[in-house]
């Protein structure tokens, strides 16, 4: 590992004091690796024990292990393509664990990409509620749709807007909204050296009026009794305590609930800093509900009748060039930032005929399938099929498929004569 900066290094003295040595060691431990298991799509443990590597819980939350060894190739394991993992450093896992998210509530991810705690939030929802999950930069957005997609969502709506944009169009909406802001990323050296090549004290100092300005916005986006979670995986004061005083004596409306630090010395992890707002003032105002267009196409129907024993949940939207699924109540004033996906997307129309996207079968959307081809590690088609290739099936299934994991859909396979063709998108196939 690269040099820590001198100045950082005082910092920390003057701040951990007699913890200071501790603190220093732990640089020469090597960084901490950590999954989520996806509850979503299943049991915490029965996840896990399907991981070829050894796992230990991460005690402050349900759903967090440590990779206590190497896996290589994570990315193009069957349990990743499932989506029944999300990989995410330990300490990472402390913000929506201290979130108190329960089905049904209306939670805004204001900083959400790559996506780990919009998932994380999501599994929490379990399938009722909202989660509106935004993240400004358009390819950093595509990522998290991505992720939003592997992970089964069905009830999110991804967005791509400024937190003043947000907040002057949905304000007191949202029981929970989640800050995971950007930060200057001390706690990211271990794992990363372009961390510490990139801090400096004007560094910090400038990720802290950002934080500032990004909290302002969000915390006019909560209702009354919601919660703003705020954090970082950062060490610095000016970015973390220093905010909260800040914030709390600018929003006397607000209180704090509950706050928390990591360091990699005190928990076997990066780093990390949460805290929990309670607003207790405001209102809870009411939005009128988006008015979309059910879809009425004779083909998506006959899709659907053909490819499911029980239809999935939600209604089906003619929306944008396709259709999308849409189990949760969407706000009016959502609509103008509604450009990303939003709920399920089914597919698009071609021709007079329907086309399922991968987001429709890798979503937890309630639906039974009226044919799917389970496979596991024993069944030389799996890696196959994980490759893009075409597989044996039943002689007599005819038309779309569910290829799974050990009953987890991976993608859609297309039946006849005994063949299934792969659909799996290029982009995702484990070549």
């Amino acid at each position: 590992m690269k040099a820590l900066p001198g100045e950082f290094l005082s910092r920390m003295q003057a701040e951990l004091k007699g913890d200071y040595a501790a603190f220093l060691e732990s640089y020469n431990n090597e960084s901490v690796r950590g999954l989520r298991a996806n509850m979503l799509k299943g049991n915490a443990d029965a996840i896990a024990a399907l991981c070829p590597v050894k796992l230990e819980r991460v005690d402050n939350t349900a759903d967090g292990f440590r990779l206590m060894e190497a896996w290589e190739g994570v990315g193009l394991s069957p349990v990743h393509m499932a989506g029944l993992i999300y990989m995410q450093e330990p300490s990472a896992m402390l913000t929506i664990a201290i979130a108190d998210i329960h089905p049904g509530m209306k939670v805004l991810d204001m900083c959400a990409a790559p996506g780990g705690k919009t998932g994380a939030a999501a599994a929490r929802l379990n399938g009722q509620g909202l989660i509106v999950s935004n993240e400004i930069v358009p390819s950093r957005a595509k990522i998290l749709e991505s992720t939003v997609e592997r992970m089964g969502i069905a009830n999110a709506a991804v967005i791509s807007r400024r937190p003043d944009e947000i907040a002057k169009a949905m304000p007191e909406y949202f029981d929970r909204v989640i800050v995971d802001a950007p930060c200057s990323g001390e706690g990211m050296f271990r794992k990363d050296e372009r961390a510490i090549e990139e801090w400096s004290a004007e560094h910090v100092s400038s990720c802290a009026n950002r934080q500032r300005l990004i909290l302002e916005s969000s915390a006019q986006c909560v209702a009354k009794d919601g919660m703003l979670i705020y954090s970082t995986c950062t060490f610095s004061r000016e970015e973390n305590e220093d905010n909260i005083e800040w914030f709390l004596k600018t929003h006397t409306d607000f209180e704090l609930a509950e706050q928390r630090r990591l360091y990699p010395h005190t928990f076997a992890g990066e780093g990390h800093f949460a805290a929990v707002l309670r607003r207790k003032g405001g209102s809870v105002r009411p939005y009128a509900p988006l008015k979309l267009t059910p879809c009425k196409d004779k083909a998506y129907a006959e899709f659907i009748k053909d490819t499911f024993t029980v239809p999935p949940k939600g209604t089906a939207y003619a929306y944008q060039n396709g259709v999308n699924i849409i189990s949760a109540e969407l706000p009016e004033a959502i609509a103008p930032m509604l450009r990303r996906s939003v709920g399920v997307y089914a597919g698009e129309l071609q021709k007079g005929r329907f086309v399922p996207h991968h987001t429709l079968v890798m979503a937890e959307h309630g639906g039974e399938y009226a044919r799917r081809l389970s496979l596991d590690e024993s069944d030389a088609r799996l890696a196959a099929y994980m490759r893009g290739e075409e597989i044996n099936c039943p002689e007599v299934w005819r038309g779309y498929c569910a290829v799974a994991y050990r009953n987890h859909p991976i993608g859609w396979g297309k039946a006849v004569g005994g063949r299934m063709k792969n659909h799996i998108p290029k982009g995702l196939r484990a070549w």
